[in-house]
C-alpha cells in the first residue's frame, strides 16, 4: 500500500475544529512563485501547477525509470498547498484579483535529494517542452 502523508500527518493536512498552532517540522516542498488572476485559461497561476504536477509525479514514477531514487517508496502525491496575499492590502479585496500574489507547493518525500530534484526538472521540461528552472523556487538542502 502506497504511502499516503494526509493519513500519516493528519496534525497537518486535517486541522481540529478549533483553533491553534501547529508547528510544522523542516519539509522539503517543490514551489512556484506567481503574481496575477488565478481564473484565466491560460494564467500564470495554472501553468504553476501544471509544473508542480508535472515534477512531482515525475518523481513518483520514477521506479518505472533508469533513475533509481535511494530509499524510494510507494507514496500518494501530497495535496496541493498555497499561499496567497496582496500587498499593501489590509483585508483581501476579492475584486482585484490581479493584484493576487501565490506561492503554490507540493511537499516532497525525505528521501528526494538535490540530484533527484534536478534530474525530475530535466525530465519534466523534456516531457512538456517548458523550461521549468527560472519558475521552481525550492532548492533542497
Amino acid at each position: 500500500m502506497a504511502f499516503d502523508f494526509k493519513k500519516e500527518y493528519r496534525q497537518f493536512y486535517r486541522p481540529g475544529t478549533k483553533p491553534g498552532i501547529v508547528t510544522i517540522p523542516k519539509m522539503n516542498y517543490l514551489a512556484v512563485k506567481g503574481k496575477g488572476d488565478p481564473n484565466p485559461e491560460n494564467s500564470e497561476y495554472k501553468k504553476s501547477i501544471s509544473l508542480l504536477y508535472g515534477v512531482a509525479y515525475t518523481l513518483k514514477m520514477s521506479y518505472k525509470t533508469d533513475h533509481a531514487i535511494d530509499g524510494f517508496f510507494q507514496y500518494v502525491v501530497p495535496p496541493l498547498e498555497g499561499l496567497w496575499w496582496q500587498d499593501h492590502a489590509k483585508r483581501i479585496d476579492y475584486s482585484r484579483k490581479d493584484d493576487f500574489h501565490f506561492i503554490s507547493l507540493i511537499r516532497l518525500p525525505d528521501f528526494v535529494t538535490r540530484d533527484d530534484f534536478e534530474w525530475a526538472v530535466k525530465e519534466a521540461e523534456k516531457k512538456k517542452k517548458e523550461d521549468f528552472s527560472a519558475r521552481l523556487l525550492k532548492k533542497l538542502e
